[in-house]
């Protein structure tokens, strides 16, 4: 993924985002709060991962399949990547 290194930096400051969301998620179960502010923040924090989600598979999709420096081979097993990854996402 070395065409995600000039993200790096913003992309791994989302995902430490995204652990406190789900770090506050664990405290507020223990706290025992009020379930709708529990959903809330599990909502906030799903929101957050698939915004990354969308995120990182358009970098994919303009890095791997649609970029006209690879061969015809390489994108076609890049779309197959891609394929899987969509259809675990969504298992």
């Amino acid at each position: 993924m070395s065409h995600l290194t000039k993200d790096r930096a913003k992309l791994i400051q989302r995902i430490h985002r995204i652990r406190g969301q789900v770090e506050a998620v664990e405290r507020a179960l223990a706290a025992e709060r009020d379930c709708g502010e529990v959903l809330q923040m599990i909502a906030a924090a799903r929101g957050a991962m698939n915004s990354l989600t969308a995120e990182l598979l358009e970098q994919h999709i303009r890095f791997h399949v649609i970029d006209p420096k690879r061969t015809g081979a390489e994108q076609q097993r890049a779309a197959e990547d891609l394929i899987e990854i969509v259809q675990s996402y969504f298992k």
